[in-house]
């Protein structure tokens, strides 16, 4: 007795109180579960205690539990036989019965769990890669590693284990105020609007119902407008050219710099460049569309220096599949801080007294497009080429990845040679207006 008295206050209860003493011949066996036939109409098969196993005419057999909770009686769903055993569906039944002896309603249990493992299934960061994988094959290679960085970095760690129908407007303001507080306003704008795409994903998917992120426009000031920082001047391109030659850092990230300025691609194409694109014998590097801005495969002519600047690095970095890999791993491209971090190590990265940007990895592809203009008069059709920017043919057609390449081959090389003549310190006069 001093087990049910026990059970009855509360003061003791083993588990075996949860199941009092019965014949093992009133309880079910594998066999007979296994063998319960449909018939006409359903039936039940009673183990003990509440527990059985209910049999549809259509064959379908389920464990439930009858119980009483709050004066009202209840059926609690155990799951479907045979997927779930008899030995299974007995501990779930004890779990069910010891929720009940500590006056919980084990179906309502049931639901919170439930709730509270959707929860995690749903959270930002769950819905957020979803989303980031549905449309990855839609982005070039330099954009998705932004978008990813982004997510990781700032968002995350504020909102990511939170239940993505729970973010709120306050919730994302906090991620904005973070990054604006480093005095990135355009990041803040920008990390706003992938909120808000991931949000608007999330409504069309059923696992939000708002977008919180429109809420907080008007929120964090916008920027002030500004170009690419870019040295234009043949003479301080010049200085720029002789420093990248001799920098005393990663010998990958020299490499990259000096083809930065021959091949004037945009810097994401650079370091994503895998050597199984690359010719050197063809000297010819071919860019499939899914790594370009425009969705298009773009050719690089490689000048003779472009080509003895890879020949150097094939032995160094071969093994994996980039050009320039990750200073961690061959596995992933170099980072684009690793080229900012060099130009700022050079003294050009940012001016001390007005704070201002000198020169970025895009500011080699302005350079490029004055001076081939400007200095070597070259054809503005053909640079718009070499640059991978939209150029359309008289028809409106856009022009393929082979147009005009003989010309833009000698354009390349004419271009290394001019190049070279500034690092030299020669002074390189305009040429005549006479278009290749």
């Amino acid at each position: 007795m001093k087990g049910y008295w026990g059970y009855i206050l509360g003061s003791y209860t083993p588990i075996q109180n949860l199941y009092p003493q019965r014949s093992n011949a009133m309880r079910l066996t594998d066999v007979k579960v296994r063998n319960a036939k449909p018939k006409g109409k359903q039936y039940k098969l009673f183990d003990g205690d509440g527990l059985f196993l209910q049999v549809m005419p259509n064959g379908s057999k389920y464990w439930r539990y009858k119980y009483r909770f709050d004066k009202k009686e209840k059926t609690f769903a155990l799951g479907v036989y045979p997927e779930i055993s008899l030995l299974e569906a007995r501990s779930s039944h004890l779990e069910a019965r010891k929720a009940l002896a500590n006056d919980i309603d084990p179906a309502e249990q049931k639901k919170e769990q439930k709730k509270a493992q959707a929860d995690i299934t749903n959270s930002f960061e769950v819905v957020a890669r979803e989303w980031y994988g549905k449309f990855l094959h839609t982005w070039t290679a330099a954009y998705a590693e932004t978008i990813l960085y982004r997510l990781e970095t700032y968002a995350f760690p504020f909102i990511g284990e939170k239940p993505i129908i729970e973010v709120t407007a306050p919730d994302v303001l906090r991620v904005l105020r973070h990054i604006e507080s480093n005095g990135a306003l355009v990041t803040a704008h920008r990390m706003r609007g992938v909120i808000s795409q991931v949000m608007r994903y999330a409504i069309s998917s059923g696992y939000a119902d708002r977008d919180p992120a429109a809420d907080t426009k008007g929120s964090i000031p916008h920027a002030k407008e500004k170009h690419m920082a870019a040295i234009t001047d043949p003479v301080q391109f010049g200085g720029l050219l002789q420093a990248i030659d001799g920098y005393q850092g990663s010998f990958s990230v020299k490499c990259a710099l000096q083809l930065q300025a021959l091949t004037f691609v945009r810097p994401g194409e650079l370091r994503h460049a895998e050597w199984s694109e690359i010719d050197l014998d063809a000297a010819q590097w071919s860019i499939p569309g899914e790594k370009m801005k425009l969705k298009e495969p773009h050719i690089v002519p490689l000048s003779v220096q472009a080509v003895n600047i890879l020949k150097e690095l094939h032995p160094l970095t071969k093994r994996g599949r980039y050009v320039f890999p990750n200073g961690r791993t061959l596995e992933r491209p170099m980072s684009e801080n690793a080229v900012l971090a060099a130009l700022r190590y050079l003294g050009f990265g940012k001016d001390e007294k007005t704070e201002i940007v000198i020169m970025t990895g895009h500011g080699f592809r302005a350079a490029a497009r004055t001076m081939l203009d400007e200095v070597l008069q070259q054809r503005v059709d053909l640079i718009e080429h070499q640059l991978a920017h939209a150029v359309k043919d008289p028809n409106g057609r856009a022009y393929n990845r082979t147009a005009h390449l003989p010309a833009r081959r000698v354009m390349m090389q004419l271009w290394a040679d001019y190049l070279d003549g500034l690092k030299a310190g020669a002074k390189v006069l305009p040429l005549v207006k006479n278009k290749i």
